[in-house]
């Protein structure tokens, strides 16, 4: 914190910081605290695959969050039982990508309309929630589904639950960046490629650089 508030005294004096906007962004990323949040919204194939291509975003883990049981793993969790819903966790640089800017992606990546489903995925643990790690976070996305839902923006209601983490259980080691490992699946070809082309489109603007 202290080297990076010098380093921006110091190009912001000689007039570095505003000819050279990237620059900028780097001296502002040191300073900022990175923070989480998790998201679910339906399979976590799906949702990792999604946020693993965005500036900003350190890390993307699936796992399971918001049951009513401690036992937790995929063939406890696939029953619907056990409440859990299948989630990412998402660690990343609020001064390269906002906390807004993610729920922006979030909310174009599934549909927040339907109850306990996503697609011919069925059941309660592919649940449209928001598991916040800060009160501001639990403040923003609320205002940020009262909008969507003023504005009346996908024709039905936002059921998209907002709620503060109480558990985070990583899944199992062959779920994490599985549709990196295995991009030829026919599921990905008819479920996940369409869906990431469309986010591409929308954010190329945010995308990693390759």
């Amino acid at each position: 914190m202290v080297e990076s508030a010098a380093l921006e005294k110091r190009y912001a004096c000689k007039g570095i910081e505003g000819s050279n906007p990237s620059l900028s962004a780097r001296i502002r990323s040191m300073s900022t605290q990175k923070e989480s949040v998790v998201f679910g919204g339906g399979c976590f194939w799906c949702t990792e695959a999604v946020f693993n291509q965005f500036q900003g975003v350190e890390s993307v883990v699936s796992g399971y969050a918001g049951g009513r049981t401690e036992l937790t793993n995929y063939e406890a969790v696939s029953t619907g039982k056990t409440g859990h819903a299948e989630v990412i966790k998402v660690e990343y640089d609020p001064g390269v990508i906002t906390f807004e800017q993610l729920l922006d992606i979030f909310f174009t990546a599934h549909d927040p309309t339907t109850v306990n489903r996503q697609g011919n995925d069925v059941g309660e643990q592919y649940r449209s929630v928001i598991l916040c790690a800060t009160d501001q976070q639990k403040n923003q996305a609320e205002a940020y589904i009262k909008k969507l839902n003023d504005e009346n923006v996908f024709g039905a209601r936002v059921v998209t639950h907002v709620e503060m983490l109480k558990e985070f259980t990583k899944a199992e080691t062959y779920h994490q960046q599985y549709y990196q490992k295995n991009p030829d699946k026919p599921y990905f070809q008819v479920v996940i490629n369409p869906k990431v082309s469309k986010i591409r489109a929308k954010y190329a603007h945010l995308l990693k650089k390759a």
